[in-house]
């Protein structure tokens, strides 16, 4: 949007450059112009519409260059809070982890052989022959 709205700007700025360059343009009833190599001859009349569409085209432009620049500037205070936050929330877990390490510094490292001994291994009973399903197959008894 801040492109076109600049190139906007820019084709009615031209536009009256173009005409405030031509005395003949003001001084006589009708009006001669050469544009892209055709002539056109506006009246008086004309050439009050046709500046009228030139301040158009400008205010146009004027309004997609202040839209592109407050979408702009609404994407980077986003992205700006977006950085603020992660920051934070990475200075909360700092904190956290510091905290934890520092707690594990205090405490006295005591192993209990019993709590951290593997668990017996428990006998599973076999499944009988007669069962359908097996491993998420399922056969069709026999007639």
């Amino acid at each position: 949007m801040l492109v076109l709205g600049v190139l906007l700007i820019v084709l009615a700025g031209a536009t009256v450059v173009a005409v405030s360059w031509d005395e003949a343009a003001t001084a006589t009833a009708t009006a001669t112009f050469t544009v892209f190599d055709r002539t056109l001859q506006l009246s008086q009349l004309e050439f009050f519409f046709a500046g009228a569409a030139t301040g158009a085209v400008f205010l146009l432009g004027l309004a997609l260059l202040f839209a592109g620049t407050r979408r702009s500037a609404v994407r980077r205070s986003r992205l700006r809070a977006s950085r603020l936050e992660a920051r934070d929330r990475m200075n909360r877990l700092e904190r956290e982890k510091q905290e934890l390490e520092r707690k594990l510094a205090e405490t006295p490292e005591t192993v209990d052989p019993e709590t951290t001994a593997p668990h017996p291994r428990v006998e599973v009973p076999r499944q009988h022959s007669a069962d359908q399903l097996v491993a998420g197959r399922h056969t069709r008894p026999s007639k």
